[in-house]
């Protein structure tokens, strides 16, 4: 399920914030818990600071998301449980990152799933670039969020952008690694996604093993790192071949 942009934006936010703050990491852990249990933080005791309190409602039994927010709470619990897992252990980063540290951390967002953020991540150095580095962090942001539209079910935005990216990315070199190899593995798996189809089954374990190792172009990550188990794959709005190809990448590209 697609998240009103009030909850995407507000939630991106928070990630990015635990990107460098442990009071948004805690924030996240207490979203992924009320979420899935509402008597998870007692109503009587003080909320956890990084908490969006704006966003949820006190009952007697516990906190639950706002009426209105009501039906996405699942799916804004389970982005937010994906995020807290996937920076549990990561270092803070300082929040003026030189590149590479920007590099890596879009990394870990990119393998959690949350391409949104990639983007967020990778946009503020693309911004600041110039000639050819502005291209190719211009490519890596166009992979992001191509995927970011096929969990949207958008295939035809998901291939235009994967393809754009591979041509931008080819050629390139990123902190003294050439991006070649990862945009040929966009282009195979943007053929992946073609053959798929919107219907096609999921068949995640067999088409991940090709991107294993390529995290290592960027923030030195290591590969084949596959998230087997990914709850974007089971939302209603997405069908099989939608979500056989959302996991196609995570191996743990950059992007």
């Amino acid at each position: 399920m697609t998240l009103p942009l009030p909850l995407r934006n507000r939630l991106a936010d928070l990630i990015l914030e635990a990107l460098h703050d442990g009071a948004a990491r805690r924030g996240l852990a207490a979203i992924a818990s009320v979420c899935a249990d509402p008597r998870a933080l007692d109503p009587a005791d003080a909320l956890p600071e990084g908490f969006p309190a704006e966003l949820f409602e006190r009952h007697a039994d516990g906190w639950r998301m706002c009426s209105r927010f009501g039906p996405h709470a699942a799916a804004f619990g389970e982005r937010a449980a994906r995020a807290a897992r996937a920076l549990a252990d990561r270092p803070f980063v300082a929040a003026d990152a030189p590149v590479p540290a920007g590099l890596a951390a879009a990394a870990t967002l990119f393998e959690a799933g949350l391409y949104f953020e990639t983007h967020e991540v990778l946009e503020p150095f693309w911004a600041g670039a110039q000639g050819a580095e502005r291209e190719a962090l211009q490519g890596l942001i166009q992979v992001a969020v191509g995927f970011q539209h096929l969990a949207n079910g958008n295939l035809e935005g998901a291939r235009a952008l994967l393809r754009d990216g591979a041509t931008k990315l080819a050629g390139h070199r990123r902190e003294g690694r050439a991006t070649g190899a990862f945009a040929a593995e966009v282009v195979q798996c943007l053929g992946e996604i073609i053959a798929l189809g919107a219907d096609a089954p999921l068949s995640v374990t067999a088409l991940g093993t090709k991107a294993a190792g390529l995290a290592e172009l960027f923030g030195g990550l290591p590969g084949a790192r596959f998230l087997k188990q990914a709850a974007l794959a089971t939302q209603p709005d997405l069908s099989p071949g939608f979500a056989a190809d959302l996991r196609l990448f995570h191996h743990g590209l950059i992007s």
